[in-house]
């Protein structure tokens, strides 16, 4: 039920669209919430309703989008929900509802990898990988935007073509399926043995007998060997990969190269408000680079409010696979 008054930042907002990510139980546990009651659906697109008396970003029928914060006790599948205007940014009106909410987490990781951890400038050489999936193609089309010259993976023959005929190109696209490819000879021929600035992945394969994962989706991941290889003299690897251990040797390579290693966590901007503005920041940019077709994501259907129990059940045994609900 909502309140009858608002809270004084607070907006009420009419739902459009929601975009819908996996949940890290993990993640929601060390920081002290409950995970038997988790409302899912936190990408939001939708229309202002209703403000708070000291609410002065938006106004009634202004259109937003944002994140709910972690510990929001509103699902973005309601169909009117309260939320703080901190995490809030304003929608143009030529951008559908679907289409921002399905871009902007994968946008904001995307943002965080390679402005706030790699400080990515224009002429740096990165290697995106698994470059067809929602997150590696918003990381090629931000780097390509900046300049930057872009080796990827593709992890099937169809995702090779799709990332051969994306516009900007990308420089090399590194087949990984089928042992069609080594990884490490192929970044080395294409950066005249130098290796690359930045490493963007989307999960490691620890060892040889880590067989959590699916035994197909393991072994086109990349060994943490090969990545700290790839690299370059000051190179910057950001990983996805939250339990990732390196070894002695691993190090000693990174200390020799003076490379560093960080760790990609999107929660962090709505788990703490230290660096609000910046957030904010962030969002507006991701929203402008998609209205004026900068960030492109793949079309996905939305799926309408009554598949979303199933979609959501989809999304968290496929965390790399985008759903967008429509209500």
């Amino acid at each position: 039920m909502l309140p009858d008054v608002l809270g004084s930042h607070q907006v009420r907002v009419q739902v459009k669209a929601c975009g819908l990510s996996p949940l890290d139980f993990k993640l929601l546990s060390d920081v002290g919430m409950q995970t038997d009651l988790i409302p899912v659906g936190r990408e939001v697109a939708g229309i202002v309703l209703q403000v708070g008396a000291k609410v002065s970003f938006f106004q009634p029928e202004d259109e937003v989008v944002g994140i709910l914060p972690l510990d929001s006790s509103y699902s973005g599948l309601c169909d009117v929900i309260d939320v703080d205007e901190h995490y809030l940014v304003q929608k143009p009106e030529k951008l559908s509802p679907v289409c921002v909410a399905g871009v902007l987490r994968d946008g904001l990781c995307a943002y965080t990898a390679l402005h706030t951890h790699a400080r990515m400038a224009a002429g740096h050489t990165l290697l995106v990988l698994d470059g067809a999936s929602p997150f590696g193609l918003m990381c090629i089309q931000l780097a390509c935007y900046h300049g930057g010259k872009v080796l990827t993976t593709s992890h099937s023959s169809q995702q090779h073509t799709f990332l051969e005929q994306l516009r900007p190109s990308v420089a090399r696209v590194i087949p990984v399926y089928n042992n069609s490819s080594d990884l490490l000879s192929a970044v080395l021929e294409e950066t005249g043995g130098l290796g690359v600035d930045i490493v963007v992945d989307s999960g490691v394969h620890l060892q040889e007998e880590d067989e959590k994962e699916s035994e197909e989706e393991v072994k086109l991941l990349p060994h943490k060997h090969d990545i700290v290889s790839v690299l370059g003299v000051g190179g910057h690897w950001v990983t996805s990969h939250q339990d990732l251990q390196l070894d002695p040797p691993d190090c000693r390579l990174l200390f020799l190269k003076s490379a560093s290693v960080s760790f990609l966590n999107p929660e962090v901007w709505t788990a703490s408000s230290a660096q609000q503005g910046r957030y904010l920041h962030i969002l507006k940019d991701i929203v402008e680079k998609t209205s004026t077709g900068v960030l492109r994501p793949q079309p996905e259907e939305a799926v309408p409010l009554y598949e979303a129990t199933v979609a959501m059940e989809t999304v968290q045994r496929h965390p790399r696979k985008k759903v967008v609900v429509q209500l």
